[in-house]
């Protein structure tokens, strides 16, 4: 082996500022492009003011994450955070202290994560989040269709974020939920359509405006929120991360902002990956019938009463339907475009090959991998719902076996230190939320159009999963034998989690 260099670099007609162009024209796709043009485990670009090392190979994400102090995230993080939620200098100090745990586990940054890490992990405090959330998606599914119609039509891409955003806020922050008011919610979106403009935009103040505005809106209430003592009946979650900003002499105002990014943490992508899993079941032939026969197999139904009662728990649908769970992590597979990303802190060999300088940036854009033919076959480009289920269960299913990457090959929670703490919520939430949707409803486009997929350009690269750029009309009926009755959806206990990643497995 030769002495460590510099990842070669691709270079660009335009110079200086081609790659930019690029990723401005292509998006999310422009990783994905460079990688197939330049086949290469990793690259380097030249961005104006800034070198990136795209790395496009599991080996050598794995590599990267094995040194989390010299391919540090929380000071990238931390000016992403201070950027995007507009907080004080003297919040920026308070975080930027001890940022990357030189001085050990203490500082906001550090203890931050530890905090929010310990609140989303599978226990007691996190099952009792998980059960409220699930109430509030189930009177959500009880309010869609009024008792004095047999249908209704609805926009599937806007009831989707309207109720996943109020499910998932109330059980963060509890009765007195600042998002619990319309006006609330309507500017967070607006700044959520926005924050890319301002993380890198020139002039945000002109240019990111009304995302600032909508800003402003949220932090004020969520201001009011501590005011009011609304903690008080807020999840561990909401309480942990207030009393290790407080700890650590945040002022309130600068809380409250850190709180608007935060809520993008909890719904920005959750939102998206319910409505395209739910997209998929119904649009693709026969996967409907053959998700609802598992389903219908781990329904209880108590006929006691006046009222038949149907009720789901969430463990059964991980341990018993692997086909619906297939579907979820095919769902986030197809549809991720997040991207890991790391700052050199020092210069550093990787993998005993490639020679990283300080100052740069390492990127892993997860739909580099996600894309890789070489991993997951010539089918890569196509949704296939039973691409994650073992062979004896695709067997069962009458589906042919196919080739199944190792668990590294999925990227869409990221991995290593950073790994997405709230990736066992989401995924209860998801599974709830489309378990009880496909149990309880019959769905389809309006007349005269078909299930045409919506595109993606628009999606906002802040995100993890693609948005539709337009909403999609449907009309949506009450499932034949099932147009009465209660419908309950249950956790009863975290001891079962559905292993997305391989630190999952491992762990496991």
């Amino acid at each position: 082996m030769g002495e460590p260099q510099e990842p070669p670099v691709v270079a660009t007609a335009i110079p200086y500022i081609g790659h930019v162009i690029g990723l401005m024209r292509s998006k999310f796709n422009y990783y994905v492009q460079l990688s197939h043009d330049n086949p290469l485990p990793i690259f380097t670009l030249n961005m104006p003011g800034q070198k990136m090392y795209i790395i496009t190979k599991p080996k050598l994400i794995q590599a990267t994450q094995k040194l989390p102090k010299v391919l540090a995230f929380p000071p990238i993080e931390a000016k992403f955070a201070t950027r995007i939620c507009g907080v004080s200098q003297e919040a920026k100090d308070i975080v930027f202290d001890n940022v990357n745990g030189e001085r050990g586990d203490t500082g906001l940054s550090m203890e931050s994560y530890v905090a929010m890490k310990a609140a989303l992990s599978p226990s007691k405090e996190c099952d009792e989040m998980n059960r409220q959330m699930i109430q509030n998606v189930a009177a959500a599914l009880d309010g869609l269709i009024p008792s004095t119609q047999q249908s209704v039509r609805i926009r599937l891409w806007s009831w989707f974020r309207q109720n996943i955003t109020a499910a998932t806020t109330k059980a963060v922050y509890g009765p007195k939920n600042p998002l619990n008011d319309q006006s609330v919610v309507d500017a967070f979106w607006q700044f959520e359509d926005d924050v890319m403009a301002i993380l890198v935009g020139v002039f945000p103040s002109i240019t990111a405006r009304k995302g600032i505005a909508g800003r402003e809106i949220v932090a004020k209430a969520f201001e009011q929120y501590y005011r009011d003592d609304g903690l008080m009946t807020g999840s561990i979650f909401a309480k942990n991360r207030y009393e290790v900003a407080e700890k650590n002499g945040v002022a309130l105002e600068d809380i409250a902002k850190w709180e608007v990014g935060g809520v993008t943490a909890l719904v920005a992508n959750s939102s998206p990956t319910a409505f395209w899993t739910i997209f998929f079941i119904y649009s693709t032939p026969g996967l409907l019938d053959d998700i609802r026969r598992e389903i219908d197999a781990v329904v209880v139904t108590n006929n006691e009463g006046h009222e038949i009662t149907r009720s789901l728990d969430i463990k059964s649908l991980k341990e018993q339907c692997p086909l619906l769970t297939s579907t979820f992590q095919e769902t986030l597979r197809y549809g991720s475009i997040g991207t890991s990303v790391r700052e050199v802190m020092e210069d550093t060999i990787l993998d005993g090959q490639w020679l990283l300088k300080k100052g740069a940036m390492v990127q892993m854009p997860s739909r580099i991998i996600h894309k890789d033919p070489s991993l997951w076959g010539p089918d890569v480009e196509e949704f296939n719902p039973q691409r994650f289920m073992k062979d004896s269960e695709a067997q069962r299913s009458g589906s042919t076996a196919r080739k199944r990457p190792s668990p590294a090959c999925f990227r869409a929670f990221g991995g290593g230190t950073t790994l997405c703490p709230g990736r066992h919520f989401a995924t209860n939430e998801i599974l709830a939320l489309t378990a009880m949707f496909v149990l309880r409803f019959d769905m389809a486009p309006l007349a005269g159009s078909t299930w045409s997929m919506p595109t993606t350009h628009n999606s906002n690269m802040s995100i993890i999963v693609v948005q539709p750029d337009t909403d999609f009309e449907v009309e949506i009926s009450r499932r034949k034998g099932f147009e009465t009755g209660r419908f309950t959806c249950g956790l009863n206990g975290s001891d079962t989690i559905l292993a997305v990643t391989v630190e999952d497995r491992t762990e496991g």
